[in-house]
């Protein structure tokens, strides 16, 4: 797609380079959802809806999540100060980035606009694909179900651990997460936490 990006590997693939891939390329924060992540996510998004070219997208984690476990912890473990483990070390999106919201209060995160940026995937005109296999939490739950197809792995794993935190998902994962699982999983899932697999 032309740009250059610091979270993000942005490509055309596929025989007549009509697929735009794009890859959440943040490991050293399990592609945890910052705003510049978002914010790059969103550009390279209006590009290839505006490439002709382009006729479909796909977002993924990084090629390695499809290698498996990397020798991590079998479940996930709060370390302290967000840090989390998760045994797949390159998710599709470990959620959204804690570290950069927890100072936030509710008067700067509402005048500021936060999240304002992040349903762009929901409003493209062109099909998303979700290619996920590995964690989908939190923010990487809402980002993949914002778009129109998901394609699970054997690995993957989705929940909405925001309770966990004190608090409920803030990105319409309530409302995408009901028509998706139904209204009782999808009560199970934002009350307790618990992750569901494909």
């Amino acid at each position: 797609a032309g740009a250059q990006f610091q979270y993000l590997a942005v490509q055309k693939t596929g025989t007549q380079q009509n697929v735009g891939l794009i890859q959440l390329n943040r490991p050293q924060a399990l592609n945890a959802l910052c705003e510049g992540l978002m914010e790059e996510l969103r550009q390279a998004l209006e590009a290839m809806e505006n490439d002709p070219q382009v006729g479909a997208i796909v977002i993924t984690g990084s090629q390695k999540a499809f290698a498996g476990r990397a020798g991590c912890l079998p479940t996930p473990h709060v370390l302290g100060e967000g840090e989390v483990r998760c045994p797949t070390s390159f998710p599709f999106a470990a959620g959204a980035d804690i570290k950069e919201m927890q100072n936030r209060g509710f008067q700067e995160s509402y005048s500021k606009g936060f999240l304002s940026g992040w349903d762009k995937v929901s409003t493209v005109r062109k099909p998303i694909i979700a290619a996920v296999n590995g964690y989908a939490l939190g923010g990487g739950c809402e980002l993949a179900m914002m778009c129109d197809i998901i394609y699970a792995g054997e690995k993957a794993q989705f929940g909405q651990p925001e309770i966990l935190l004190g608090t409920i998902p803030g990105s319409g994962g309530t409302q995408r997460l009901t028509r998706a699982v139904g209204k009782s999983l999808a009560m199970e899932m934002v009350l307790t936490g618990d992750r569901i697999s494909a």
